[in-house]
């Protein structure tokens, strides 16, 4: 190991930093105030690293909304736990291994780390690691073969049940999730419209991601007017990802036997829970026999080699395209997570950190 990144070969030790949440954040899009940059001292010396550990320096990390549920200090309402305060932040990250004390894993394999700490170094069980196959780009791994790629296929596919000829909607069609939805839905013979908050992005939607139809949710503010319009059949698939008045539109045109999978409602995100919009139509789910369930990714790890194997085969055919928003450097982390909620952003956000 060189002097280069703060490393120090004589003693074994690296200079880190890493993103911590020094003040909970219970409304708006965080900040300065609640996350911050600090530099650590990380031992990285062969008695510093327990059997069947190794270390790992940060490549690549994942920049996701549902992080934001983490920072709000509430519970209530919320499906994850709370961040606690000085703790660092973790994320669906790449790294590459420069120490290992398991015999799965050598010095110079790059490898997903599902639990990554967003800090340039760290040491994780090995466990918790799958190497990468070459032939496929790296943020394709956080992304289209990611948690994003994994959650649409598990809508899609699992609880969608999508069959030729279904009416799929898609909100946020154009973020992380919503893009490679659309695209399953396509594949599997579905009629696909999306919902997204610009004409540039509506755009993007049709024309590189293969959706029938999308529709701005900024000009069309009647969502009412706007399903009967972009889907007059009616609605077989809602993949939910914004939740609020578009949930509440959606329950409108839903047709018998409908399957509603929610992976996330970002429109809610910066609200105190106590002041989130609520739905007023949900009866009519009883009437039309609507199914309506949550999910998260880790309760479907048993699918996941299942999800790989059909995912990597539509990349490498070119069936699946993917559009990164890359910032550098992990002192981007702060202007990458609050580009999440900006109406202007597409595609999956990640951090090159090398």
């Amino acid at each position: 190991m060189s002097e280069a990144g703060g490393a120090k070969e004589e003693l074994g030790v690296v200079e880190s930093r890493e993103w911590y949440l020094s003040a909970y954040a219970p409304d708006g899009v965080p900040t300065s105030e609640h996350l911050k940059l600090r530099t650590l001292s990380l031992s990285l010396g062969p008695d510093s690293i327990p059997d069947q550990h190794t270390a790992l320096q940060l490549l690549w990390i994942s920049v996701d909304p549902y992080l934001r549920s983490r920072m709000t200090g509430h519970s209530e309402g919320l499906f994850f736990s709370q961040f606690e305060l000085n703790q660092v932040l973790t994320e669906f990250g790449i790294g590459r291994v420069i120490r290992s004390k398991s015999s799965e894993f050598s010095e110079g394999d790059i490898v997903i780390n599902p639990y990554s700490p967003i800090a340039e170094y760290c040491v994780v069980p090995a466990a918790s690691l799958r190497k990468i196959d070459a032939g496929i780009s790296l943020p394709d791994y956080l992304s289209s073969l990611g948690v994003p790629g994994f959650t649409a296929w598990l809508g899609i596919e699992v609880l969608g049940n999508a069959k030729p000829g279904s009416n799929v909607f898609i909100s946020a069609a154009a973020g992380g999730v919503g893009m490679f939805a659309g695209q399953l839905a396509k594949l599997k013979g579905c009629r696909v419209i999306g919902s997204t908050g610009s004409d540039e992005k509506v755009k993007l939607l049709k024309e590189e991601f293969g959706y029938d139809d999308a529709f701005n949710y900024n000009k069309e503010t009647d969502f009412d007017a706007a399903l009967s319009k972009y889907l007059p059949n009616g609605i077989d698939i809602y993949f939910e990802n914004v939740g609020g008045k578009m949930l509440e539109a959606v329950l409108n045109h839903v047709n018998r036997g409908a399957r509603i999978p929610v992976c996330g409602m970002i429109s809610q995100y910066n609200k105190r829970w106590t002041e989130r919009e609520g739905v007023r139509n949900l009866l009519n789910m009883v009437g039309k026999e609507v199914k309506m369930q949550g999910f998260l990714v880790g309760t479907y790890l048993d699918r996941f080699g299942d999800f790989m194997e059909e995912m990597v085969g539509h990349v490498k055919q070119g069936k699946i395209h993917s559009k990164h928003k890359i910032y550098n450097g992990i002192e981007s982390f702060l202007e990458s997570f609050a580009s999440l909620f900006s109406s202007s952003n597409s595609g999956k956000v990640v951090i090159q950190v090398v």
